[in-house]
């Protein structure tokens, strides 16, 4: 099976502050880290992984390719995310992200957003489910990298604004669980049942 030439990026620096641990490092689908779950599954898919992170050194050990901070540390948030990844990955004009709680987006999904016809047409490529946008679950185009690191500066962190105001394609999904963020330790609990199922 050929490998998606587009690079993955998945988002594992957040604060966790609802989990009251970091999510990114609980055990799960027989893993020891939910990084090392997702970041695996998603190895069989692309060709390139990269873990977006606020500190390397939590995921030494990993064979992956850590993408860290080094801009604004003290921001948790996906915007100081997107202008380290651009800047780093300066070849690169558009990359497919995914955050570290959503371990149900499965290939039938990712699939979706590669067959889009006209990609190159677009700002973005979003996941959308009955409850609404998924902005950490799709395709950023490059011409969108100066309005994040201006967002970013300007203390602007929420992903819905900056999409409001992009030429963005809508991939609709009708499975709300697929998109089911790992936030809470009830949402954790939920998520192991259902991955044992």
């Amino acid at each position: 099976m050929p490998l998606y030439t587009i690079p993955c990026v998945l988002f594992a620096g957040g604060k966790s502050s609802r989990m009251n641990e970091d999510k990114a490092l609980l055990p799960f689908g027989g893993k020891e880290t939910l990084a090392q779950y997702q970041y695996e599954r998603l190895e069989e898919i692309f060709f390139k992984v990269y873990i977006s992170a606020k500190d390397a050194s939590k995921f030494e050990g990993y064979d992956a390719m850590i993408i860290e901070d080094d801009i604004c540390k003290e921001v948790y948030a996906p915007t100081a995310g997107f202008a380290n990844i651009f800047r780093q990955l300066k070849a690169e004009n558009s990359i497919f992200v995914m955050s570290v709680d959503t371990p149900f987006v499965d290939k039938s999904i990712i699939d979706k957003f590669l067959t889009v016809k006209n990609a190159d047409s677009y700002d973005a490529i979003i996941v959308r489910t009955k409850n609404g946008i998924h902005p950490l679950c799709g395709i950023y185009s490059r011409s969108l990298e100066k309005v994040l690191f201006d967002m970013l500066l300007d203390g602007e962190h929420k992903l819905k604004k900056l999409l409001e105001k992009s030429n963005v394609f809508y991939i609709d999904i009708q499975d709300e669980e697929a998109l089911m963020n790992v936030n809470t330790p009830e949402d954790y609990k939920k998520a192991l049942l259902k991955q044992e199922q």
